[in-house]
Protein backbone atom coordinates (compact mmCIF):
# COMPACT_ATOMS: atom_id res chain seq x y z
CA UNK A 1 0.00 0.00 0.00
CA UNK A 2 1.51 3.31 -1.09
CA UNK A 3 1.86 6.24 1.27
CA UNK A 4 -0.08 9.16 -0.21
CA UNK A 5 -0.13 12.82 0.74
CA UNK A 6 2.43 14.70 2.84
CA UNK A 7 4.15 12.41 5.32
CA UNK A 8 5.77 15.02 7.55
CA UNK A 9 3.79 17.25 9.87
CA UNK A 10 4.43 20.96 9.24
CA UNK A 11 6.76 22.39 11.86
CA UNK A 12 7.48 19.00 13.44
CA UNK A 13 10.80 18.11 15.07
CA UNK A 14 12.61 14.94 13.94
CA UNK A 15 15.09 14.47 16.79
CA UNK A 16 13.55 11.07 17.63
CA UNK A 17 12.55 9.77 14.21
CA UNK A 18 12.41 5.96 14.08
CA UNK A 19 10.89 5.43 10.65
CA UNK A 20 14.18 4.63 8.94
CA UNK A 21 15.67 2.35 11.60
CA UNK A 22 15.17 -0.93 13.40
CA UNK A 23 11.56 -0.19 14.29
CA UNK A 24 10.34 1.26 11.01
CA UNK A 25 6.71 0.33 10.35
CA UNK A 26 4.50 -0.95 7.55
CA UNK A 27 2.85 1.15 4.85
CA UNK A 28 -0.78 2.08 5.44
CA UNK A 29 -3.28 4.86 4.71
CA UNK A 30 -4.41 6.50 7.94
CA UNK A 31 -8.15 6.78 8.43
CA UNK A 32 -8.36 7.02 12.21
CA UNK A 33 -6.42 8.45 15.11
CA UNK A 34 -5.70 7.18 18.62
CA UNK A 35 -4.92 9.75 21.34
CA UNK A 36 -2.74 8.79 24.32
CA UNK A 37 -1.30 10.66 27.29
CA UNK A 38 2.28 9.93 28.33
CA UNK A 39 1.57 10.02 32.09
CA UNK A 40 4.97 11.65 32.39
CA UNK A 41 5.82 15.37 32.23
CA UNK A 42 8.61 15.13 29.64
CA UNK A 43 9.50 13.57 26.30
CA UNK A 44 11.23 10.16 26.30
CA UNK A 45 12.57 7.86 23.62
CA UNK A 46 10.19 4.88 23.88
CA UNK A 47 12.96 2.31 24.16
CA UNK A 48 14.66 3.56 21.03
CA UNK A 49 11.38 3.40 19.12
CA UNK A 50 10.13 -0.01 20.26
CA UNK A 51 6.91 1.45 21.70
CA UNK A 52 6.76 4.82 19.93
CA UNK A 53 3.62 6.52 18.59
CA UNK A 54 3.49 8.47 15.34
CA UNK A 55 4.02 11.77 17.14
CA UNK A 56 4.50 13.11 20.66
CA UNK A 57 3.32 16.63 21.43
CA UNK A 58 5.33 18.39 24.15
CA UNK A 59 4.03 21.59 25.78
CA UNK A 60 6.19 24.70 25.54
CA UNK A 61 4.66 26.65 28.40
CA UNK A 62 6.66 29.81 27.78
CA UNK A 63 5.65 30.05 24.12
CA UNK A 64 2.18 28.60 24.81
CA UNK A 65 2.32 26.01 22.06
CA UNK A 66 2.73 22.28 21.48
CA UNK A 67 5.95 21.05 19.87
CA UNK A 68 5.30 17.97 17.71
CA UNK A 69 8.12 15.41 17.78
CA UNK A 70 7.43 13.07 14.86
CA UNK A 71 8.63 9.47 15.19
CA UNK A 72 7.19 7.80 12.07
CA UNK A 73 5.77 9.03 8.79
CA UNK A 74 2.04 9.68 8.82
CA UNK A 75 1.18 6.61 6.71
CA UNK A 76 3.54 4.29 8.59
CA UNK A 77 2.43 2.00 11.40
CA UNK A 78 3.55 3.02 14.89
CA UNK A 79 4.06 0.87 18.00
CA UNK A 80 2.17 2.41 20.94
CA UNK A 81 -0.65 -0.16 21.15
CA UNK A 82 -0.77 -3.72 22.44
CA UNK A 83 -1.42 -6.17 19.60
CA UNK A 84 -2.20 -9.62 20.96
CA UNK A 85 -1.98 -12.83 18.92
CA UNK A 86 -5.20 -13.49 17.06
CA UNK A 87 -8.02 -10.99 17.43
CA UNK A 88 -7.53 -7.82 15.38
CA UNK A 89 -4.70 -5.63 14.18
CA UNK A 90 -4.13 -2.52 16.27
CA UNK A 91 -0.90 -0.74 15.36
CA UNK A 92 -1.29 -1.65 11.70
CA UNK A 93 -4.99 -0.77 11.47
CA UNK A 94 -4.45 2.54 9.62
CA UNK A 95 -4.15 4.32 12.97
CA UNK A 96 -2.31 7.59 13.51
CA UNK A 97 -1.05 7.38 17.11
CA UNK A 98 -0.60 10.54 19.11
CA UNK A 99 0.94 10.92 22.58
CA UNK A 100 0.15 14.12 24.49
CA UNK A 101 2.75 14.84 27.19
CA UNK A 102 1.03 15.21 30.53
CA UNK A 103 -1.51 13.25 32.55
CA UNK A 104 -5.16 12.27 32.52
CA UNK A 105 -5.08 11.25 36.20
CA UNK A 106 -6.31 13.85 38.69
CA UNK A 107 -4.27 12.28 41.51
CA UNK A 108 -1.08 12.45 39.45
CA UNK A 109 -1.82 16.06 38.51
CA UNK A 110 -2.25 16.97 42.16
CA UNK A 111 1.07 15.32 43.08
CA UNK A 112 2.92 17.11 40.28
CA UNK A 113 1.34 20.42 41.25
CA UNK A 114 2.41 19.93 44.86
CA UNK A 115 5.97 19.31 43.67
CA UNK A 116 5.95 22.36 41.38
CA UNK A 117 6.09 20.26 38.19
CA UNK A 118 4.56 22.24 35.34
CA UNK A 119 2.30 20.05 33.24
CA UNK A 120 -0.96 19.73 31.34
CA UNK A 121 -3.86 17.92 32.96
CA UNK A 122 -5.55 16.85 29.74
CA UNK A 123 -9.16 16.68 30.98
CA UNK A 124 -8.76 20.46 31.43
CA UNK A 125 -6.09 21.67 28.97
CA UNK A 126 -5.25 25.34 28.40
CA UNK A 127 -6.80 27.06 25.40
CA UNK A 128 -3.54 27.10 23.45
CA UNK A 129 -3.19 23.33 23.81
CA UNK A 130 -6.74 22.85 22.54
CA UNK A 131 -5.88 25.12 19.60
CA UNK A 132 -2.79 23.11 18.64
CA UNK A 133 -4.42 19.68 19.02
CA UNK A 134 -7.32 20.89 16.88
CA UNK A 135 -4.94 22.31 14.26
CA UNK A 136 -3.17 18.97 13.75
CA UNK A 137 -6.50 17.15 13.61
CA UNK A 138 -7.60 19.61 10.92
CA UNK A 139 -4.38 19.07 8.95
CA UNK A 140 -4.87 15.30 9.05
CA UNK A 141 -8.42 15.78 7.78
CA UNK A 142 -7.37 18.13 4.97
CA UNK A 143 -4.32 16.14 3.86
CA UNK A 144 -5.24 12.53 4.71
CA UNK A 145 -9.01 12.48 5.12
CA UNK A 146 -9.05 11.43 8.78
CA UNK A 147 -12.69 12.27 9.66
CA UNK A 148 -13.42 15.02 12.15
CA UNK A 149 -15.61 12.67 14.16
CA UNK A 150 -14.93 10.44 17.13
CA UNK A 151 -16.18 8.22 19.91
CA UNK A 152 -19.07 9.83 21.79
CA UNK A 153 -17.87 9.08 25.33
CA UNK A 154 -14.43 9.61 26.89
CA UNK A 155 -14.43 8.24 30.42
CA UNK A 156 -12.43 9.83 33.21
CA UNK A 157 -9.49 7.88 34.59
CA UNK A 158 -9.43 5.39 36.34
CA UNK A 159 -12.97 4.37 35.28
CA UNK A 160 -11.59 4.31 31.72
CA UNK A 161 -9.07 1.58 32.56
CA UNK A 162 -9.63 -2.05 31.62
CA UNK A 163 -12.69 -3.55 29.99
CA UNK A 164 -14.97 -0.55 30.39
CA UNK A 165 -18.20 0.12 28.51
CA UNK A 166 -16.37 2.33 25.99
CA UNK A 167 -13.83 -0.32 24.91
CA UNK A 168 -14.63 -1.21 21.28
CA UNK A 169 -15.42 -4.69 20.09
CA UNK A 170 -13.26 -6.20 17.36
CA UNK A 171 -15.93 -5.37 14.77
CA UNK A 172 -16.31 -1.77 15.97
CA UNK A 173 -12.56 -1.23 15.83
CA UNK A 174 -12.19 -2.80 12.39
CA UNK A 175 -14.85 -0.46 10.99
CA UNK A 176 -13.85 2.60 12.98
CA UNK A 177 -13.00 5.90 11.28
CA UNK A 178 -12.24 9.16 13.08
CA UNK A 179 -10.75 9.75 16.54
CA UNK A 180 -10.66 7.66 19.68
CA UNK A 181 -8.53 7.30 22.79
CA UNK A 182 -6.31 4.49 24.01
CA UNK A 183 -9.22 3.69 26.34
CA UNK A 184 -11.36 2.72 23.33
CA UNK A 185 -8.97 0.30 21.55
CA UNK A 186 -9.57 -3.47 21.91
CA UNK A 187 -6.82 -5.80 23.16
CA UNK A 188 -5.60 -2.88 25.33
CA UNK A 189 -6.38 -2.00 28.94
CA UNK A 190 -4.97 1.53 29.34
CA UNK A 191 -7.41 4.32 30.21
CA UNK A 192 -5.68 7.36 28.71
CA UNK A 193 -6.40 10.09 27.76
CA UNK A 194 -9.20 10.02 30.32
CA UNK A 195 -11.93 12.64 30.09
CA UNK A 196 -10.31 14.56 27.25
CA UNK A 197 -12.64 17.46 26.26
CA UNK A 198 -13.02 15.96 22.80
CA UNK A 199 -16.16 17.86 21.79
CA UNK A 200 -14.42 21.14 22.60
CA UNK A 201 -11.34 20.19 20.56
CA UNK A 202 -13.46 18.92 17.68
CA UNK A 203 -15.44 22.15 17.49
CA UNK A 204 -12.24 24.14 17.06
CA UNK A 205 -10.92 21.66 14.47
CA UNK A 206 -14.10 22.14 12.46
CA UNK A 207 -13.54 25.89 12.40
CA UNK A 208 -15.44 26.94 15.50
CA UNK A 209 -14.45 29.82 17.74
CA UNK A 210 -11.08 29.67 19.45
CA UNK A 211 -11.77 28.73 23.09
CA UNK A 212 -9.64 31.71 24.16
CA UNK A 213 -12.20 33.99 22.49
CA UNK A 214 -15.40 32.29 23.59
CA UNK A 215 -16.13 30.73 26.95
CA UNK A 216 -16.71 27.00 26.63
CA UNK A 217 -19.52 25.62 28.77
CA UNK A 218 -18.90 22.18 30.25
CA UNK A 219 -20.83 19.17 28.98
CA UNK A 220 -22.85 17.04 31.35
CA UNK A 221 -20.19 14.33 31.25
CA UNK A 222 -17.43 16.86 32.00
CA UNK A 223 -19.32 18.24 35.01
CA UNK A 224 -20.00 14.72 36.28
CA UNK A 225 -16.30 13.89 35.96
CA UNK A 226 -15.41 17.06 37.86
CA UNK A 227 -17.87 16.20 40.62
CA UNK A 228 -16.34 12.76 41.05
CA UNK A 229 -12.89 14.35 41.41
CA UNK A 230 -14.13 16.93 43.95
CA UNK A 231 -11.94 16.88 47.07
CA UNK A 232 -13.76 16.30 50.37
CA UNK A 233 -12.79 15.36 53.93
CA UNK A 234 -11.68 11.76 54.24
CA UNK A 235 -14.03 10.35 56.95
CA UNK A 236 -11.40 7.74 57.84
CA UNK A 237 -8.95 10.41 59.03
CA UNK A 238 -11.41 12.66 60.88
CA UNK A 239 -10.95 15.46 58.40
CA UNK A 240 -7.14 15.64 58.46
CA UNK A 241 -6.83 14.53 54.81
CA UNK A 242 -8.77 15.08 51.61
CA UNK A 243 -9.73 12.57 48.93
CA UNK A 244 -11.82 12.66 45.73
CA UNK A 245 -15.55 12.06 46.08
CA UNK A 246 -15.23 8.87 44.01
CA UNK A 247 -12.85 7.45 46.65
CA UNK A 248 -15.32 8.12 49.46
CA UNK A 249 -18.11 6.54 47.42
CA UNK A 250 -15.97 3.46 46.88
CA UNK A 251 -15.13 3.20 50.58
CA UNK A 252 -18.68 3.74 51.79
CA UNK A 253 -19.89 1.21 49.26
CA UNK A 254 -17.67 -1.36 50.96
CA UNK A 255 -18.71 -0.15 54.43
CA UNK A 256 -22.44 0.41 54.18
CA UNK A 257 -22.75 1.53 57.81
CA UNK A 258 -20.88 4.74 57.06
CA UNK A 259 -24.07 6.72 56.43
CA UNK A 260 -22.63 10.04 57.58
CA UNK A 261 -19.78 9.80 55.13
CA UNK A 262 -22.22 9.09 52.32
CA UNK A 263 -24.27 12.14 53.23
CA UNK A 264 -21.12 14.29 53.22
CA UNK A 265 -20.18 12.92 49.82
CA UNK A 266 -23.60 13.72 48.40
CA UNK A 267 -23.46 17.23 49.83
CA UNK A 268 -20.06 17.78 48.28
CA UNK A 269 -21.39 16.60 44.92
CA UNK A 270 -24.26 19.06 45.06
CA UNK A 271 -21.91 21.92 45.99
CA UNK A 272 -19.49 21.10 43.19
CA UNK A 273 -22.31 20.76 40.71
CA UNK A 274 -23.86 24.10 41.61
CA UNK A 275 -20.49 25.84 41.29
CA UNK A 276 -19.95 24.62 37.73
CA UNK A 277 -23.38 25.05 36.13
CA UNK A 278 -24.16 27.85 33.73
CA UNK A 279 -27.36 28.95 32.07
CA UNK A 280 -26.46 27.15 28.83
CA UNK A 281 -25.96 23.76 30.51
CA UNK A 282 -28.68 21.11 30.32
CA UNK A 283 -29.16 20.65 34.06
CA UNK A 284 -31.23 17.47 33.66
CA UNK A 285 -28.47 15.89 31.61
CA UNK A 286 -25.89 16.92 34.20
CA UNK A 287 -27.88 15.44 37.08
CA UNK A 288 -28.33 12.20 35.12
CA UNK A 289 -24.61 12.05 34.37
CA UNK A 290 -23.69 12.62 38.02
CA UNK A 291 -26.16 10.00 39.21
CA UNK A 292 -24.74 7.50 36.72
CA UNK A 293 -21.18 8.24 37.80
CA UNK A 294 -22.09 7.74 41.47
CA UNK A 295 -24.02 4.55 40.71
CA UNK A 296 -21.08 3.15 38.77
CA UNK A 297 -18.72 3.88 41.64
CA UNK A 298 -20.98 2.02 44.08
CA UNK A 299 -21.58 -0.88 41.69
CA UNK A 300 -17.86 -1.21 41.05
CA UNK A 301 -17.03 -1.58 44.71
CA UNK A 302 -19.59 -4.35 45.12
CA UNK A 303 -18.05 -6.14 42.16
CA UNK A 304 -14.60 -5.72 43.71
CA UNK A 305 -15.71 -6.88 47.15
CA UNK A 306 -18.08 -9.72 46.30
CA UNK A 307 -16.88 -10.73 42.85
CA UNK A 308 -18.66 -10.29 39.52
CA UNK A 309 -22.26 -11.40 39.24
CA UNK A 310 -23.50 -13.92 36.71
CA UNK A 311 -25.84 -11.44 35.07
Amino acid sequence: MARTGPQRIPGAVFDLFFGSGQYSGSDMEVNCGVIHTTEGPTLYNYGGGASAPTVTSVPDFKAKRLVHHQHFEVDESARALVNKPGGVQTNQANAFQWELVGTCDAATSQKWTAKGIQHIYWPNPPDWAVRDVAALMRWLYDQHGVPLTGRPEWLSYPASYGNSRVRMSFAEWTNFRGWCGHQHVPENDHGDPGALPFSRILAVAKGGADPSEEEDMPTAAEVAAAVMEYQIDDPRTEGTQYVPLKTVLWWTGANASQANATIKAQSAAIAALAAQLGEDVDTAAVVAAVERAIAEAVVQVHVDVTGPTNS
